[in-house]
């Protein structure tokens, strides 16, 4: 049963007490956030902190999975910033459609899922399990932009 009606995303989140970076300014000719009709496209987010660095490095060399997932959890939260700041509240979203993470990790390091699963559980506790979770893909990647660990795009519906 979901847990988050679609007005009370930005109170979940609240309830979470975490912290957003500051959305992040592209890094080439790219829009961060695209809306069509009912759809919301949002490019590829890295691991910004909220002092706006960039974590740094590679899965199975220079983070462990634990640490993987924690960076794709941060990924989430630029996300969420990106929604906030081209939308101007996180209760316009109706649900997640779609998240593509790509993982940079080592070539013997196969649980590229399991390290998405932190922005996929950051989702499932802002809109709840039904809107939160849409379908995914996990794929690794012999390196990303700056040596981040992961980088996700996502596609929302509006409410």
């Amino acid at each position: 049963m979901d847990t988050v009606g679609a007005g009370g995303a930005s109170r979940a989140f609240a309830a979470l007490g975490l912290v957003l970076p500051p959305p992040p300014a592209p890094k080439g000719v790219y829009k961060p956030l695209v809306v069509i009709d009912r759809m919301v496209l949002v490019s590829g987010h890295g691991p910004l902190l909220p002092d706006g660095r960039l974590l740094k490095g590679r899965v199975g060399r220079d983070l462990d999975e634990q640490a993987g997932k924690e960076a794709a959890r941060q990924v989430g939260l630029a996300i969420l910033a990106t929604l906030i700041a081209g939308l101007g509240s996180l209760d316009r979203i109706g649900r997640v459609v779609k998240v593509l993470g790509m993982v940079n990790a080592t070539a013997d390091f196969t649980r590229h899922p399991a390290v998405i699963n932190g922005c996929s559980e950051l989702f499932a506790a802002v809109w709840g399990a039904d809107r939160g979770i849409g379908v995914r893909s996990a794929v690794g990647m012999a390196c990303l932009p700056d040596d981040i660990p992961v980088e996700i795009e996502a596609a929302f519906e509006l409410a």
